[in-house]
C-alpha cells in the first residue's frame, strides 16, 4: 500500500515537472518603448515570454544577427556559452526569450498574466543617472527681495522645496 502511495506521488511530481516545461501558446500583447504590439503567436513558459523573430522585429525592433540582438547600430552580444537560453528551436520555428533578453540588458519587466500582456520599461543604457548628488548653484530672491544663493549654505543640510503651477 505504502508503496503505491510513493509511486503515485512519484508520478505526480514527474507531471508536474514535465508540464512547467512546456510551453504555452498565447496570444500576447507586448509594450516596448511605450508602443502597444499584439503578438498572434507567442508562447509562455515558466512566466517567460518566447516570440519568433520576426515578431521580437514587429514588437521591439530589435532584430537576431551573428553578432546579437541589434537595433540600428545598437547592439546587445548573447553570452555563447547561454545562447541557447534565449533562441530556441521547436516545431520546426526559432524561438526568442524575450524576457531573458531583458534581463541580460537589466531591464524592468511587469507581466499582467490574465491579460497575457508584458510591459519592458527601460533598458539599463537608457536610464539617466546622477554623477553626484550636489545641487547646481543659483540664486533667488527671498519673500522680501534679498537675495540668496544655495553656495552660501554650502555645508549646511538644506531643504529645497519647489512648486510649479502646471
Amino acid at each position: 500500500m505504502m508503496r503505491g502511495v510513493r509511486l503515485a506521488f512519484s508520478l505526480l511530481i514527474l507531471f508536474l515537472t514535465v508540464r512547467s516545461t512546456f510551453a504555452r501558446h498565447i496570444r500576447a500583447t507586448i509594450i516596448y518603448d511605450d508602443v502597444a504590439t499584439e503578438v498572434a503567436n507567442a508562447e509562455e513558459q515558466n512566466g517567460q515570454i518566447w516570440l519568433t523573430p520576426a515578431d521580437l522585429e514587429r514588437a521591439t525592433h530589435f532584430e537576431i544577427k551573428p553578432q546579437g540582438v541589434c537595433r540600428g547600430v545598437l547592439c546587445f552580444p548573447l553570452p555563447k556559452a547561454k545562447r541557447q537560453e534565449f533562441l530556441i528551436e521547436r516545431e520546426g520555428k526559432t524561438w526568442f526569450d524575450l524576457s531573458a533578453f531583458a534581463e541580460l540588458v537589466n531591464q524592468s519587466v511587469a507581466h499582467d498574466e490574465a491579460l497575457a500582456a508584458w510591459y519592458f520599461g527601460l533598458r539599463g543604457d537608457q536610464r539617466q543617472t546622477l554623477s553626484h548628488l550636489e545641487a547646481p548653484d543659483f540664486t533667488l530672491p527671498d519673500m522680501g527681495g534679498k537675495l540668496h544663493s544655495l553656495s552660501e549654505y554650502r555645508g549646511k543640510k538644506v531643504l529645497l522645496v519647489t512648486w510649479a503651477s502646471w
